[in-house]
């Protein structure tokens, strides 16, 4: 079973955490929300306050596949400013694990090196956060380990990629007939 940890700031866009937690969950994947904000308790961008699994010192990233972040403001610079998580995602890439941050937070990958010479994609108006990234415009964006999507309409496309990227192709076909999406 795979294993991926969504991480959470204070002013996490919650469609983009959410969505991805329950399609990923229907794909059969151990989803962990991590909060770094050091109580479970992490407040969106829109008053919703969700319930982390486990705080950011409590996690276990030897047996992650995938560390993901939704975007939002405050939260992706919250996210970005958390030194522990960025040597978290400076480790995932050298090893070639999964990486996924969607909206603003792909600046927090830009913001740790790791989207040097990857294509890339963002909220409008992040683009020059993205640091050595070529950036696309695409709804999402794979390159290699990196996958990025550009904002809160876009959080099924984005989470249906992670699917594929994870468990394949088969179970996303199989998702989205459950789910009535195609």
């Amino acid at each position: 079973m795979k294993k991926v940890l969504i991480h959470l700031a204070n002013g996490f866009e919650e469609i983009e955490a959410i969505t991805p937690m329950d399609v990923l969950c229907r794909a059969g994947c151990e989803v962990v929300t991590v909060s770094v904000t050091g109580k479970h308790e992490v407040i969106g961008a829109h008053g919703i306050t969700v319930l982390a699994d486990k705080l950011f010192t409590e996690s276990d990233y030897d047996h992650a596949d995938m560390i993901l972040l939704p975007g939002g403001q405050p939260g992706s610079d919250n996210l970005n400013s958390h030194e522990g998580l960025k040597k978290q995602i400076m480790n995932f890439s050298q090893q070639g694990k999964l990486l996924a941050a969607i909206c603003a937070a792909p600046l927090v990958l830009g913001s740790t090196g790791v989207l040097k010479g990857k294509k890339a994609t963002c909220y409008p108006g992040v683009e020059s956060k993205l640091t050595g990234a070529t950036i696309t415009g695409n709804a999402v964006e794979v390159d290699g380990h990196v996958i990025t999507g550009r904002g809160p309409g876009l959080a099924m496309s984005f989470s249906m990629t992670l699917v594929e990227m994870l468990v394949g192709k088969s179970k996303v076909e199989e998702l989205k007939r459950a789910m009535i999406l195609s």
